[in-house]
């Protein structure tokens, strides 16, 4: 259907449309977009008498991962003429960043008959509807007139949400065992103005109590209340490490193991059905035609596991599936798929189910990518499996070492077997560990079976395999303080104000 249309520019080959479309945009599904441009008559503006200069189509995921796409406009038929079309993407986002802030008081008002004032600090955002809303509530420094209160963070979102010039509202009490505290004084501000502290400049606020201001002649305040620092922590998007240049490298290991069944039987799970793709065909599809778009060379790494494989028919559990150890690289998805047909035949199908080697292969490069120290690449392994793995400890072993790397495992469980220890690898139940011990540093892995998707689209599949990859993306980076390559242009530009 038509998302929006631009505004009409009269008389101009070189047309520059000032018209922005906003499209939500979602890695896990592959977004078709269609751009057509017509040639308006003066005294019309219905499409209908309009000539059709030409169209184009291309998918969001190609045009945030190249931020700026060019394509020839193609006419009736399919003839490209001339004329071109160039679209440029830019995110509008949220404001994910969030902030430091460290206060301190003197002077404060003495609340109590034995000992001195026990105060704590609360920060407010004041709503549009004038409603206010608690930000922060600091600790207690105990029997103290100059407290210094403890260093927090708040995302920008919840101080002031995204508005520098929203009033924060900030009270002093002085904390009381039974509950009823003592109020100290106020003193309101911006976030603009707690800005100001953040070259090592400090700012500071009288803090007034109403009352003894309206009552007291000579009555200055209750005290000073000092910002002593305001640092911002940029936290950056998915789409700022794309469109920064960050590629996606996918690979893909199938499973060649006995359990599957002989490839020439009709009930194998690895049978070439001449119209209709097996499981393995259609998970592999599904998830590599939404990562290809994010990978600017389309070469993909494809391995197999648990097979003998010619000439000497030793067993291996991370060949190439085109039989090329030193280019195991398939052009495309459709490279992958016939590598996957062709190879086949040549194999021995055997076992046991191990996947720690593949992990361990491509941690390899992933690990080579983290000396580089920048978001060039994030490696995302697709493994396709028919059971239960064989090889569960080291597998464990493998994926905690890859939770420290620039990496995300997705395990497709296809056939119907027991998949309840997969289950276990994927964390959403609770922290893995290697047989050591030691914890996942994040969690890296998701494992669907394929069962629950057979009678859904393909699209379902991805969306499902496919949801976490940009968080696990954007952890990875921010965790290690990775920012995107080449911070672009746009993001100068983008304010705090969404």
């Amino acid at each position: 259907w038509q998302v929006d249309r631009t505004e009409v520019i009269r008389t101009c080959i070189n047309p520059v449309f000032s018209k922005l479309f906003t499209v939500d945009f979602y890695f896990e599904e592959v977004q078709r977009l269609r751009f057509e441009v017509h040639d308006i008559s003066s005294n019309h503006n219905g499409l209908k008498e309009a000539d059709f200069l030409g169209g184009m189509e291309c998918t969001l995921g190609q045009i945030v991962s190249q931020r700026k796409l060019s394509k020839s406009l193609l006419k009736h038929g399919n003839t490209a003429g001339k004329s071109s079309i160039t679209v440029i993407a830019e995110e509008l986002s949220g404001n994910d960043d969030y902030v430091e802030l460290s206060f301190s008081a003197r002077k404060l008002d003495d609340k109590d008959f034995f000992s001195k004032s026990d105060p704590f600090l609360e920060i407010f955002r004041m709503n549009d509807d004038a409603t206010q809303q608690l930000v922060h509530r600091t600790e207690v420094v105990m029997n103290n007139l100059n407290p210094a209160w403890k260093t927090f963070k708040v995302s920008v979102n919840s101080l002031c949400s995204g508005d520098q010039d929203r009033r924060l509202k900030c009270i002093v009490w002085d904390w009381d065992s039974n509950g009823k505290h003592d109020f100290i004084g106020e003193f309101s501000s911006t976030f603009k103005e707690m800005r100001g502290a953040m070259e090592g400049r400090q700012v500071q606020w009288e803090c007034i109590n109403p009352k003894y201001k309206a009552k007291k002649k000579n009555y200055k305040n209750s005290g000073i209340v000092i910002l002593n620092q305001c640092k911002i922590h940029k936290m950056h998007s998915f789409l700022d490490y794309i469109m920064g240049g960050c590629q996606i490298q996918f690979t893909v290991a199938i499973d060649f193991t006995a359990s599957n069944g002989d490839p020439r039987n009709s009930c194998s799970l690895h049978y070439i059905h001449p119209y209709q793709p097996n499981e393995y065909l259609k998970a592999l599809v599904a998830v590599g035609e939404i990562c290809q778009d994010y990978d600017s060379d389309k070469m993909f790494p494809a391995f197999g596991f648990g097979a003998r494989i010619p000439p000497e028919y030793k067993v291996s559990h991370d060949f190439a599936i085109n039989f090329n150890e030193d280019n195991p690289e398939c052009a495309g998805i459709q490279g992958v798929v016939e590598a996957y047909q062709s190879c086949l035949p040549k194999l021995q199908l055997y076992g046991p189910t191990n996947i720690a080697p593949i992990i361990q292969k491509v941690a390899k490069s992933a690990s080579e990518e983290t000396n580089t120290k920048e978001a060039s690449q994030y490696f995302i392994l697709l493994i396709l499996t028919d059971g239960v793995i064989t090889d569960m400890a080291d597998t464990r072993e493998a994926i905690v070492h890859a939770s420290h790397l620039p990496m995300s495992v997705i395990i497709v469980g296809v056939g119907n077997a027991d998949f309840s220890d997969m289950q276990m690898l994927d964390g959403d139940d609770g922290i893995l560990r290697s047989p050591k011990g030691e914890p996942v540093l994040r969690d890296i892995v998701q494992f669907v079976p394929f069962r629950n998707f057979k009678h859904a689209s393909p699209a379902a599949l991805a969306k499902s395999v496919l949801a976490e990859v940009p968080n696990q993306v954007v952890d990875y980076y921010n965790g290690k303080g990775i920012k995107p390559k080449c911070v672009s242009e746009y993001e100068s530009s983008r304010t705090l104000a969404p």
